[in-house]
């Protein structure tokens, strides 16, 4: 089970940045329950990419996994049949219309070991460690990008992988003169988080991460972190 302190709806305590956190996630609330009904076209054309992410995860039946974002819950299918009926996925994300969406998908399928939760993942607190975990076009949109990667790390067993599957700026050459309109449009398109960096946060707190795909540019691109083995 998934618990949060802070009902999943405040930033941690004494930080000088509150009020911008709560803003950033009230933002994502109202884009992502305007988006919800039109996630189908998203998850079709990228498709392949989230499952090249997944396959990354090497995931055994009987492994816990953890996703954050999980949107109307996309992911679900492909990971449970990885994990099989003896493993136990938990799902969260941070809109009530998506995680409707996700939970109607777990119903009309009729999955007993997917556990799908309103929370902010930047504070969410979980009861048990996970095998893996995975993040596919959400952890650039959260309103603190260190602060959800150690949330993960943290619930990950010793020598657990985190994949993310997402979206940026073009990263060199003179294209990246269209960078302006590209942040512009992700701020509106998905509240795309333009202060925080998915990979320099990745790599502050995993001990080894490695960009294994990148599509489109090199703006969406898959990072596999390995969080390091107890000693």
């Amino acid at each position: 089970m998934v618990t949060d302190r802070r009902d999943g709806n405040s930033p941690p305590s004494g930080s000088s940045t509150d009020d911008d956190h709560i803003a950033h996630l009230e933002r994502s609330r109202t884009v992502w329950d305007r988006w919800s009904d039109w996630y189908e076209m998203s998850e079709r054309d990228l498709e392949p990419m989230r499952e090249a992410a997944i396959d990354r995860l090497d995931l055994r039946p009987g492994d816990r996994v953890l996703e954050i974002g999980c949107g109307p819950g996309v992911n679900f299918e492909r990971i449970r049949h990885e994990i099989g009926p003896a493993g136990e996925l938990v799902a969260v994300d941070y809109s009530p219309e998506m995680v409707e969406k996700a939970r109607e998908r777990v119903e009309t399928h009729g999955w007993e070991n997917v556990e799908v939760r309103r929370a902010d993942a930047t504070t969410a607190e979980f009861d048990e460690p996970f095998d893996g975990a995975l993040a596919t076009l959400s952890l650039s949109v959260m309103p603190d990008i260190r602060r959800a990667t150690q949330t993960v790390s943290q619930s990950l067993v010793p020598d657990g992988t985190f994949v993310v599957f997402d979206i940026g700026t073009i990263p060199d050459g003179p294209a990246r003169v269209l960078n302006p309109l590209i942040r512009r449009f992700l701020r509106w398109y998905a509240n795309w988080n333009p202060d925080g960096d998915v990979v320099a946060s990745l790599e502050a707190v995993f001990d080894n991460c490695t960009i294994v795909d990148t599509y489109m540019a090199d703006t969406t691109y898959t990072v596999v972190c390995e969080k390091r083995k107890s000693a």
